[in-house]
């Protein structure tokens, strides 16, 4: 545990939360967001907690990797891997395994880059965060306008409008031959406006063979028709990633020989993506308004599974197509409904293979199947004004989803030409690898959510809100099993949540705090036997908190953070560990207690800004059974930007100031070598330089 640790964390974050209710608050009264209710609202006028990350703030952070972004905001804690990859934690765990990534929404402009039972851990990658015009993320079980992939939260990123005259070029460079070229280029012309971004960046690679070249180019047109309005999004990206993998042993991350260790040299991952989508929007002669948003979307991945024995290789792919729908209705004074359909089409797509065989890991093809998905969910909301000064909503949400899979190879746990596997190390029959015979799955599910909204006075408001989220099963916890199972016989995952928040302001401070409760039926995960099961259950329960303070004309604190608890309420157990562990009351692995982060912002003109920020992640156990763990870090990060004419800026960002030893994530594995991690990198300098046209 470090020097700044011991003698300045506790004791500041304890002076700030008691003395300071982020950022300036006369902007914050009047930040939108359309994440909660597919419509710009004031952040004061919803009771889901949300946080917006605005665009100048992505701009001063200028991330490397999206995790960078994210940490200014509450509850969020997303885990980075190697290059570009990533695991998410969002008012939960790091949560990890097949359908892990099926608990968050991750959306842009509303509309999920994957197909609903499609997820990747890290789609955050296909996101051109780069270029946002913001990025809102809500935590919790999301409103009734989401409905499977977001139980735990929503991601949205925001693309940025059109404006007149506003064209930029930039160029970055920084450690480990770090380069990124970054272009954007926006006009309006009468009723319509354009705006292009591009953005390529090369990375060596801090570990040895891990480096990364990415390209992201979005397209944006808005037409404004007067009674009908459309705004079309485009976006590819391209991802070419040499990857690096746990490096394992006890404190590896503290070794300064093994820093750059790679253990999976021959480790990669390569991905291509394609969206598009048109937001139609329009109003009834009796002054009503809806929404029509259609949408197309593609995946392709290839990567080596390093992870696994016999590192085998996995390529998948979807296609599909959907469309959002609502309509807006003021039923009287006091009462407006929102109501809606969803419909969504995908078919995807997925194959494992390896060259060698050994035991019961054989040669060739593991799985190689096709499933399609459809969905079809309907939803209504209304909010009652119950005063001037109290809002009552109430909402629901029905959705249908059925999977038609298709097996492309011999059902069973056999070789891929029909052959036995038999184990090296038990004698015992049966591939490791279980493939179902066609089949099809289907699931029905209702979430619902009501919220309380009381403004005490124009400065201070109050929420008490009620939801209830659910996670269909993944495609791939249902038909990529192992050791002999036949039938994943997994129900939906469910979460029930309340939610306690205060929000105010005062002069130049503001606050929000939230404190939460969750649990979670059905949870499903890997059993000792490496069966897929849904009998787990969590629970969850935390305060959120995000405040600021003007300090002076030059001076900008903000603070933000979660103390946590995320725990297992029923015995499970975990692959390669014993059948049966005690683990009710244990604390989720990778779960920790105290996540923070504070920037400091000091501006000495107007043409210059400085940001220090100290983020503080807390120990957390590394293992079901809570028998290791990881002390946690403190890291400091500076940026500084200079402007030195009307269009040329400059900035200078340094991470990991203090140069602490840390990791970015740590694990531990019966199997896998015991502790391991993703090591952290040491003190990193990047610069960049930013021309306006």
């Amino acid at each position: 545990m470090n020097h700044f640790h011991q003698k300045t964390g506790a004791g500041l974050l304890l002076a700030l939360v008691s003395a300071v209710p982020v950022a300036d608050a006369a902007t914050d009264l009047e930040t939108l967001s359309v994440t909660a209710s597919r419509d710009q609202r004031s952040l004061t006028s919803l009771a889901e907690s949300l946080a917006v990350i605005s665009s100048d703030e992505l701009r001063r952070v200028s991330a490397v990797h999206i995790s960078e972004a994210l940490a200014r905001a509450p509850g969020v804690w997303i885990s980075r891997g190697n290059g570009q990859e990533h695991l998410t934690a969002l008012r939960s765990p790091v949560l990890t395994g097949a359908g892990s990534c099926g608990s968050f929404a991750i959306a842009e402009d509303g509309v999920p880059v994957r197909g609903t039972g499609f997820c990747n851990v890290n789609q955050l990658f296909d996101l051109n965060s780069e270029q946002a015009g913001r990025i809102e993320v809500l935590r919790g079980p999301a409103s009734v306008l989401y409905g499977s992939d977001a139980q735990h939260g929503v991601i949205n990123l925001i693309s940025e409008a059109p404006a007149g005259g506003d064209s930029r070029l930039s160029l970055e460079a920084g450690a480990n031959d770090y380069r990124r070229f970054k272009a954007s280029g926006s006009r309006v012309a009468g009723r319509h406006g354009y705006r292009i971004g591009f953005n390529g960046a090369s990375d060596g690679g801090y570990k040895r063979d891990s480096g990364f070249d990415q390209q992201k180019l979005t397209l944006r047109h808005d037409f404004d028709g007067g009674a009908v309005s459309a705004r079309t999004l485009l976006n590819l990206s391209n991802l070419n990633q040499e990857t690096a993998g746990y490096v394992s042993g006890k404190g590896a991350y503290k070794d300064t020989s093994r820093k750059r260790e790679n253990p999976n040299p021959e480790a990669f991952r390569d991905s291509r993506s394609a969206r598009v989508q048109t937001r139609i929007e329009g109003e009834t002669d009796s002054g009503n308004r809806w929404l029509l948003t259609p949408y197309a979307r593609a995946t392709e991945m290839q990567f080596l599974m390093h992870f696994l024995p016999g590192t085998p290789l996995e390529e998948n792919g979807q296609r599909g197509v959907g469309i959002k729908s609502a309509y807006f209705t003021s039923a009287s004074e006091n009462l407006s409904v929102t109501s809606g359909v969803d419909l969504e089409l995908t078919d995807g797509w997925l194959e494992q293979s390896q060259e060698g065989g050994f035991s019961s890991f054989p040669a060739g093809r593991h799985y190689d199947y096709d499933v399609t998905a459809a969905v079809a969910a309907a939803f209504s909301s209304a909010e009652f004004a119950l005063s001037g000064a109290t809002q009552l909503s109430a909402g629901a949400r029905y959705e249908y989803l059925r999977y038609d899979y298709d097996n492309r190879m011999i059902s069973g746990d056999t070789a891929e030409d029909g052959s036995i596997c038999i184990s090296s190390y038990t004698g015992a029959e049966g591939c490791r690898y279980t493939r179902p015979a066609d089949r099809r799955d289907d699931f029905a599910n209702l979430s619902a959510d009501a919220s309380l909204l009381h403004h005490f006075s124009d400065r201070l408001s109050g929420v008490v809100r009620l939801a209830r989220g659910f996670r269909a099963p993944q495609v791939t916890e249902l038909y990529r099993l192992q050791n002999g199972q036949m039938e994943a016989d997994l129900d939906s995952e469910s979460i029930d949540s309340l939610e306690l928040g205060l929000r105010g302001t005062l002069q130049q401070l503001r606050f929000s705090f939230t404190a939460f409760y969750m649990e979670k039926a059905d949870v499903i995960f890997q059993s000792s036997e490496r069966l897929n099961l849904s009998e787990g259950e969590t629970r969850h329960y935390g305060l959120e908190y995000d405040v600021g303070w003007q300090l002076a004309d030059r001076w900008r604190l903000a603070l933000a953070g979660t103390l946590a608890r995320h725990r297992y309420t029923n015995d499970v157990s975990a692959p390669g560990s014993s059948e049966l562990i005690e683990t009710r009351g244990n604390d989720i692995d990778t779960a920790p207690r105290r996540m923070h982060t504070l920037n400091l912002q000091w501006s000495p003109g107007d043409a210059t800004t400085a940001e220090l920020q100290w983020r503080r992640m807390g120990a957390y156990y590394t293992d079901i059974e809570n028998d290791h763990r990881y002390d946690g870090h403190d890291l400091l990060n500076l940026r500084l930007r200079q402007r030195l004419s009307e269009k040329l800026e400059v900035g200078l960002r340094v991470h990991n100031l203090a140069d602490v030893d840390y990791a970015e994530r740590a694990d531990y594995s019966s199997l896998g070598g015991g502790d391991r991690y993703f090591i952290g990198e040491p003190r990193s300098f990047f610069a960049d330089i930013s021309l306006a046209l």
